[in-house]
């Protein structure tokens, strides 16, 4: 009997999947930041990568090439750039992912590798610079399901931003938000949708609106929420998925 295929889940802090995790049956803990069992009665390998593009990377890479998967999920929390309409606690869908560093800061502001002529990935006769859009299939799924079986916060899709530096100012987030059209900023995204259009591997991300994105204050955030309600969101979808 053929085995099914896993579906690979890539967080990068503990409390990003760590109820996940607990609900994992016949878990086998290879090491504390590396699960796999059963999760709403599939087949899921759990990966938590740390912060970053970098471990991010390395951790969808890892999970590509050590099993075999019929989609990435890459969940955790992100923030809100000030006109996309969400509020903490709500749950946000990349449509899209773009990398929001690579390029060349010039006196008119920020553009892409496509100034530089370079691609970050050549795929066949297809050039990705900055931009990667994900699974359209999954994303219609995604917004289906939380259509027909609404969750008690707001869920919406759109583009993402992924930044090696965090926005901490009201300026950066207009001129990020205005530049691509944004919904929500995280750390980790783009280089997940990098890898899984380098391997074909089919992605969905989700985020929990843990702060709204403009000048820092730690005391408005609520991380335990977003990463609670991504995770409740992550439940439902892997049940149709």
């Amino acid at each position: 009997m053929k085995k099914r295929p896993y579906i690979g889940i890539v967080v990068s802090v503990p409390a990003e999947g760590s109820i996940l995790a607990r609900a994992l049956k016949g878990k086998n803990d290879r090491t504390p930041l590396y699960y796999k069992g059963i999760l709403a009665d599939r087949p899921v390998v759990l990966g938590v990568s740390g912060i970053g593009k970098v471990n991010a990377a390395h951790m969808a890479t890892r999970l590509i090439h050590e099993y075999p998967l019929s989609l990435i999920m890459n969940i955790g929390v992100g923030g809100a750039y000030p006109s996309s309409g969400l509020v903490m606690g709500d749950v946000a869908i990349a449509g899209k992912e773009i990398y929001g560093d690579e390029g060349v800061l010039l006196k008119d502001g920020f553009h892409g590798a496509d100034l530089i002529g370079i691609p970050l990935l050549e795929k066949g006769r297809r050039k990705y610079f900055n931009e990667f859009p994900l699974d359209r299939g999954l994303v219609r799924k995604a917004v289906r399901t939380f259509a027909l079986r609404p969750l008690p916060f707001a869920v919406q899709s759109g583009t993402f931003v992924t930044v090696s530096t965090c926005t901490g100012t009201a300026k950066r987030a207009r001129a990020i938000e205005g530049k691509f059209h944004a919904i929500c900023e995280n750390m980790e995204g783009a280089a997940v949708a990098h890898i899984c259009a380098l391997y074909g591997t089919p992605l969905i991300e989700m985020r929990g609106i843990s702060n709204m994105v403009r000048d820092r204050d730690r005391a408005e955030w609520n991380i335990r929420l977003a990463a609670e309600n991504c995770q409740t969101a992550a439940l439902q979808l892997l049940r149709v998925v």
